[in-house]
């Protein structure tokens, strides 16, 4: 050990946090020679930050560069900072974050934070925040969903994060729990995790490609306390597993994954729907949701949890009331099996089929590498300064694909693939 190296902690098995941080270089964000690396985590992933920056400088990056974020600076700023702060953000970083994507620099976001932590916060301030937050981050943001560069999200089993899932463990057993699901939903428990990799994208582009093959002009989702038809843009493509950025580089954005998803309509969206699992956003808990849609834009919102943090949200822009993501996984899917309930949307969101409100990704219309932002908008496309996935699906949900000329074509039933 070197002088500076800092051990991982007991619970968390050194080999397979290597292995997932070597994934994520060479998987997650297949990284370039000479290519930079700009890494956003929490503090207390520094063990995990490192062994990426080994892997990355090994793999030719060109330069790293680790952003930390930390819990008790956040909560600082909540309960000493002074009240025009909160409609503020960092706005200097973003633009920052953007030159450097705008240069073919790669992404990796690493989430471990504490769901709860600004639970007992004002609500109010916390609202503020996040929305001044989501318009500052739009020059790095639209990079991100236009798929301009190659990006990438792991996790990291934070303590507090792995004591809210699991708290009738010691502090040490829950962080270990919780590492051993990481490295299983993550596919680096297996003898060949890039092989696994590879494998999983395969299956994935089979079903992305059944649905592009249907072309189906909306998605009908119906079960408890649902009725939704969701529209389908113009033009839009399923994706799934890895991906081909605008700079060419084949990657998986997010490690793990067991969705396929596309761009809804955004005007062609009705019925209600009610979400199936809690939404953990930027520290605050929202669940319960139960939203109304009317040409496209939830027009009555609900939450038996958080709901002025949801208020605050969907009162972002213009965009945060439509949606722009809907994504298909099967109550089967390992993360969903796992019988967990994670309160982080990485791998909540693979565990069952959600929608997101906000900002479409571009990448998933024909085309879409090309298009600029008006053929996205013309073609339903929704615009935002947010992008929030919820979950909806369940082992009771069933979804129909509706064609243009209004026939029916089974997808799901009672949360499978039909």
């Amino acid at each position: 050990m070197t002088r500076h190296e800092t051990p991982t902690a007991g619970p968390i098995d050194a080999a397979s946090l290597d292995r997932l941080a070597e994934l994520a270089v060479k998987v997650g964000l297949n990284l370039q020679p000479g290519q930079d690396l700009v890494m956003t985590a929490p503090i207390e992933a520094l063990p995990l930050v490192r062994r990426i920056a080994e892997h990355a400088y090994r793999a030719g990056a060109g330069l790293v560069t680790p952003l930390f974020s930390d819990p008790e600076v956040a909560l600082a700023r909540y309960r000493h900072g002074a009240e025009a702060s909160f409609d503020r953000a960092a706005g200097w970083l973003y633009d920052g974050m953007g030159q450097a994507f705008d240069a073919n620099a790669a992404r990796l976001a690493i989430v471990g934070d504490d769901p709860m932590l600004l639970a007992a916060e004002d609500p109010d301030k916390v609202g503020r925040a996040n929305k001044a937050n989501s318009i500052a981050y739009t020059p790095a943001r639209e990079r991100i969903t236009n798929f301009a560069i190659n990006w990438n999200i792991v996790a990291w089993p934070g303590r507090a994060w792995a004591q809210l899932m699991f708290p009738d463990l010691s502090a040490d057993a829950a962080v270990g729990r919780l590492a051993q699901a990481i490295f299983a939903a993550s596919r680096v428990d297996q003898a060949d995790p890039v092989a696994a990799w590879a494998a999983h994208n395969a299956k994935l582009r089979e079903r992305s490609d059944w649905l592009n093959g249907q072309a189906f002009h909306a998605l009908h989702f119906t079960g408890p306390g649902t009725d939704l038809t969701v529209g389908l843009a113009d033009g839009h493509e399923w994706m799934g597993g890895a991906s081909v950025a605008r700079n060419g580089i084949v990657c998986n954005p997010n490690i793990p994954t067991e969705e396929v998803f596309t761009t809804p309509h955004a005007l062609r969206v009705e019925g209600h729907v009610s979400s199936t699992k809690p939404l953990s956003h930027q520290g605050s808990l929202i669940d319960g949701i139960r939203v109304h849609f009317e040409g496209g834009r939830i027009t009555q919102a609900h939450a038996t949890r958080g709901q002025d943090v949801l208020r605050k949200v969907l009162d972002t822009d213009e965009g945060a009331r439509r949606l722009g993501e809907v994504a298909l996984v099967p109550h089967g899917s390992p993360i969903s099996q796992s019988g967990l309930l994670f309160y982080n949307t990485l791998f909540d969101e693979n565990a069952a089929c959600h929608i997101a409100l906000g900002q479409c990704y571009s990448k998933c219309f024909k085309g879409g590498e090309s298009m600029t932002a008006a053929q996205v908008a013309a073609q339903g496309g929704n615009s935002s300064a947010i992008h929030i996935d919820w979950m909806i699906g369940s082992d009771q949900i069933d979804i129909d694909g509706v064609q243009a000329d209004g026939r029916r074509v089974p997808v799901f039933r009672k949360g499978e693939w039909a």
